[in-house]
C-alpha cells in the first residue's frame, strides 16, 4: 500500500451535487468529490455507476443539469474541452489517441503546437517535446513514429501531452489496460513524481489491487451517486467492494458443486513452446484454475488445447475421444470453445451488431441449403441476450458500445451457441468491474452446473481461489502444485508461483 502523505489537506476540485439526464436515464444523481492537491485520488465503481459521465462532465464533454464544481474555492464553468482545459484539468483516457504517422514530438504537442508567423517552429516543438519528456524521467527519441512505440512509451507520450497544459488536476481512465506488471510499476513511479510536484490525479481502475498501491484516498460511486469516499489507508478492499456493489464480497462467487461428474477433457503429454509435456485431466461439472506468473505457460496451455497455437507433441481427448488434428476447427468440432484473453482484439468484432457476434460461430447451424436464416439468427441472438443478462439496446447495437462486461457475456454466448463440452476462458474478467464480475462467475458456476467442463486462466488469486474447483499452478511450462480451491489460501498459492515452500 503506498504510504506517502498527500502535500496538503486543502481541497483542489470540489464537485457537490451534480446531476445529470440522458434521455430519462439518470447517470449522475448529485454526485460529490473532494480532490487535493498533491494526492492520487481513486474513483471507483461499476460500469454504469455514473464515473464515466463525471469524468466527462470534468473534461468540459458533458453539462450537467445543475450542480457546481470549484476550483480553488470559486465556480468554474467547464463548457467545452477547452475550457477545461484552460482550468487546468487535462484527462487521459483508455484509448489514448495517438496519431501513428505522427512523431512523438508532433504528438506531444497535439493541439499546442508552436508556431511563428503561421508556420510551425520546429525547434520550439521539439524543446517543448523534450522539456515534458524529461519531466516524466524519458528518453524517448523525438524523431521516432509514435507508431513504432510500445504501449509504455505511447501511453508516456499521451501523458506528456496533457503535461502541455501545465494540468494542475489530471484524469487517467484505466491507464494500466495495455501495459505489462514492470510498465505499471514505472507508471506509478511517474504518478507519484507528479503527485509530489502538487499535481492532483484521479485515477480510475477497476484494478483495486491498483487502487490501494498507487492511491492515497478513494471514492467510490454507485448508480450515480458518491456513496463512500475516505483514506485508501483507513480501508480494506473488501470495504470497497461491499460499497461499489453494495453486499458483501463473499458474494460475489457462487456456491461450489457438491459432486462432479466423469473425466470431460483429459491432456497427455501436450506441449509448446513455453508448455512441456503436460498432463491433466477435467471433469464434467468443474471449474479448474491455472495460476501462474506472467510467461509460466498457463495461457500457452489454454491456446494449445483450443488449437489456437499447433502443440508440438501430446494428444488432447474429449470424451475419450482424440482430436482429430490440431486446429481450431478441430477443437470446436470435438467440442471444445475458447475465449481468449484479449476479447477486443480477438474475441468480438467491435463494430459488428449484437447478432453478428453471437451468430458468426454458428453460421453453420443456422443456415439451411448455404442461406442462413435471419429469423432463427435473430432467435438465438433474443434468447442470448436474455439468458446471459446482456445489457444492449437490442440485437442490432454495436458490440464497441457495450461496456467490458456486457462484451464478454457476447463472447461467451457466441462460443456457447455450440454447447460445447469444453470451455476454455483465458482472463474472463479483466477490465470488467465488480458487479460484471458477480454475473460472469454465475454464467461460469450455471454452465458447470450444467455438466460443461471448465478450465480457466486468471491472474487474479481471489477469484481463481473463489470460483475454481480445484487450482492448477504452473511454472517454467510444467504443473508444480495442485490444490483444492476451498482449502487453498492466497499465500499458498503464490509461493508455487515462486518455488518457494509454502
Amino acid at each position: 500500500m503506498n504510504d506517502a502523505k498527500p502535500v496538503n489537506t486543502a481541497d483542489l476540485l470540489v464537485v457537490d451535487g451534480l446531476a445529470k439526464d440522458f434521455d430519462g436515464v439518470r447517470a449522475l444523481r448529485g454526485a460529490q468529490l473532494e480532490v487535493r492537491a498533491g494526492e492520487i485520488h481513486a474513483l471507483l465503481g461499476e460500469n454504469g455507476a455514473g464515473k464515466s459521465t463525471l469524468v466527462k462532465v470534468l473534461a468540459g464533454m458533458v453539462h450537467p443539469d445543475s450542480g457546481t464544481i470549484r476550483l480553488d474555492g470559486e465556480p468554474v464553468r467547464l463548457g467545452s474541452p477547452r475550457a477545461a482545459e484552460r482550468a487546468g484539468i487535462a484527462v487521459l483516457h483508455q484509448e489514448l489517441a495517438i496519431i501513428p504517422t505522427l512523431s512523438v514530438a508532433e504528438n506531444i504537442a497535439l493541439g499546442h503546437t508552436p508556431s511563428r508567423g503561421g508556420f510551425v517552429s520546429w525547434s520550439a516543438l521539439s524543446r517543448l517535446a523534450r522539456t515534458q519528456l524529461e519531466r516524466l524521467g524519458q528518453s524517448i527519441p523525438i524523431d521516432r513514429l509514435a507508431g513504432g512505440l510500445s504501449p509504455i512509451q505511447q501511453t508516456m507520450i499521451a501523458l506528456a501531452r496533457t503535461l502541455v497544459t501545465e494540468a494542475r488536476v489530471l484524469i487517467l481512465d484505466e491507464p494500466t489496460a495495455a501495459l505489462t506488471d514492470s510498465e505499471i510499476t514505472r507508471l506509478f513511479e511517474i504518478l507519484r513524481k507528479l503527485r509530489d510536484e502538487g499535481v492532483a490525479i484521479i485515477y480510475v481502475s477497476h484494478r483495486l489491487e491498483e487502487v490501494f498501491d498507487l492511491s492515497d484516498r478513494y471514492t467510490v460511486m454507485r448508480n450515480g451517486a458518491t456513496v463512500a469516499t475516505g483514506e485508501i489507508a483507513s480501508t480494506t478492499v473488501d470495504d470497497v467492494i461491499r460499497a461499489m456493489v453494495g453486499r458483501e464480497p463473499g458474494e460475489l462467487y457462487p456456491p461450489r458443486a457438491a459432486s462432479t461428474g466423469p473425466v470431460v477433457l483429459e491432456v497427455r503429454g501436450v506441449a509448446g513452446s513455453r508448455v512441456g509435456g503436460l498432463d491433466l485431466q477435467v471433469h464434467a461439472g468443474e471449474i479448474v484454475a491455472i495460476g501462474g506468473l506472467a510467461g509460466s505457460g498457463r495461457s500457452e496451455l489454454l491456446r494449445l488445447l483450443s488449437g489456437a497455437q499447433r502443440r508440438s507433441s501430446g494428444d488432447v481427448l474429449v470424451d475419450g475421444r482424440k482430436v482429430a488434428g490440431k486446429g481450431v476447427a478441430a477443437s470446436l468440432a470435438a467440442g471444445i470453445a475458447y475465449v481468449p484473453e484479449e476479447r477486443r482484439a480477438h474475441g468480438v468484432d467491435l463494430e459488428g451488431t449484437v447478432t453478428d457476434n453471437i451468430t458468426v460461430a454458428s453460421l453453420r447451424e443456422l443456415s439451411t441449403a448455404g442461406w442462413m436464416s435471419a429469423r432463427r439468427a435473430l432467435d438465438l441472438t433474443r434468447r442470448s441476450i436474455a439468458a446471459f443478462g446482456i445489457r444492449a439496446h437490442g440485437p442490432g447495437q454495436p458490440v464497441g458500445q457495450l461496456s467490458g462486461g456486457n462484451q464478454q457475456k457476447v463472447v461467451l454466448a457466441k462460443v456457447l451457441a455450440r454447447a460445447p463440452r469444453v470451455l476454455l476462458v483465458d482472463e474472463p474478467t479483466r477490465g470488467i468491474d465488480v458487479g460484471a464480475r458477480a454475473e460472469i462467475y454465475r454464467l461460469l458456476r450455471q454452465l458447470s452446473a450444467a455438466g460443461t467442463a471448465i478450465v480457466l486462466v486468471s491472474s487474479d488469486l481471489p477469484e481463481l481461489i473463489g470460483l475454481a474447483d480445484r487450482v492448477i499452478v504452473v511454472r517454467n511450462g510444467r504443473i508444480v502444485s495442485e490444490l483444492a480451491a476451498h482449502t487453498a489460501d492466497e499465500e499458498t498459492v503464490l509461493a508455487g508461483f515462486y518455488g518457494k515452500a509454502s
